[in-house]
């Protein structure tokens, strides 16, 4: 296990050997080791070689300034300046809540950036002031659109995150593939099978080869199939892809830059990656704590209901990366051997202190 603490400093550390400004580097370590301390482990720790590799390959702006190209009262596009999207989207979701202060919903488009971590990360920000929160990317053409058996959506993620009274926050965070492509890395790491209906071979056949993309397959879109309804995944993957790279004036489809295995970077219809976050002012609708009391209600009545044979507990969206969070800020973080191997390289070619276990 690695203290939450230690694992934060270390990847902090790893950005600023790179030139990272302070400010950004803080922002950008925690955003990766808040997705460890809520059991993500596929947008981590695991993810901080390939941003070393991508700032080495000068795909990132380590000296980033976003900027807003376009704007309006409740609206605006940012351009992210080929900066860290981990540092980029949040400054977005900052704007979008300024924006909601005044006009009661804030919308930022952001274009020429890059992964931006866990969508929660974003999204979540917006509790705070008493706003529901929304924020999406889209990323590396991995998933095949309904009956194609190439990739040309991401996962595409989308979060909402709203505010309770007495609960933990209700934070939606999902992708719009059957499975993130993190999920596979991890089976790799393991030498494990993935479950059937999370990918496909380059032919469109079925495979639990966690290796898949690796052989040209692609991943599958929520649903996987046409008898579980994968036309739904499809179509919200594309919703994404249309607000955050269409609309921004970032890549969208087969030429989002990809961020896993290899760097090259084909032709482009935009600029970088993109996003697209949002914020709605609660008491632009009603009263704020009379929203939460609602909110309490309604969690309350989900938790009431009659539960399926074998089953304890019926969860909340968030409720389990919660409770990971609480598990992991006590006992600390725990990272595979891999992924250890990895940080350590890192540690090795940086010329930083390593991470030890139980530190």
């Amino acid at each position: 296990m690695i203290s939450h603490k230690h694992l934060e400093h270390f990847t902090k550390k790893v950005f600023l050997s790179l030139g990272i400004p302070d400010n950004v580097a803080s922002i950008a370590a925690e955003n990766l080791v808040r997705a460890d301390l809520r059991g993500i482990d596929s947008h981590g720790v695991a993810r901080l070689s390939g941003f070393v590799r991508l700032i080495k390959a000068g795909r990132i702006n380590i000296n980033a300034k976003p900027n807003i190209v376009y704007e309006t009262a409740s609206t605006a596009t940012l351009d992210g300046d080929a900066g860290l999207g981990l540092y980029v989207a949040n400054e977005a979701m900052k704007i979008a809540i300024q924006k909601a202060e005044i006009c009661g919903s804030g919308w930022v488009a952001v274009k020429n950036s890059s992964h931006f971590g866990i969508a929660a990360s974003h999204a979540e920000i917006a509790i705070g002031y008493d706003m529901i929160g929304m924020a999406m990317t889209n990323a590396s053409p991995l998933v095949a659109p309904a009956g194609a058996s190439e990739g040309y959506l991401g996962t595409n993620p989308i979060c909402v995150a709203v505010p309770t009274g007495k609960y933990k926050p209700f934070i939606l965070d999902m992708a719009t593939s059957a499975a993130a492509n993190g999920k596979l890395e991890i089976a790799q790491r393991k030498n494990a099978p993935i479950p059937s209906g999370w990918a496909q071979t380059v032919d469109g056949k079925p495979t639990t080869n966690a290796h898949a993309l690796k052989d040209k397959g692609s991943l599958l879109p929520l649903g996987s199939d046409v008898d579980h309804g994968y036309h739904k995944g499809y179509g919200l993957g594309s919703v994404v892809d249309i607000l955050t790279g269409v609309l921004s004036g970032a890549n969208f489809g087969a030429w989002v830059p990809p961020f896993v295995h290899f760097l090259d970077v084909k032709q482009s219809v935009g600029e970088g990656i993109g996003h697209f976050v949002g914020a709605l002012k609660i008491d632009a609708f009603q009263p704020a704590d009379e929203f939460k009391s609602r909110m309490d209600t309604w969690i309350e009545g989900v938790k009431n209901l009659r539960k399926n044979e074998g089953i304890d507990e019926i969860l909340i969206p968030g409720e389990p990366e919660f409770r990971a969070e609480e598990y992991r800020l006590k006992y600390g973080v725990p990272l595979n051997d891999k992924v250890m191997q990895d940080l350590d390289s890192l540690a090795q070619e940086l010329v930083i202190d390593k991470l030890t276990v139980n530190s």
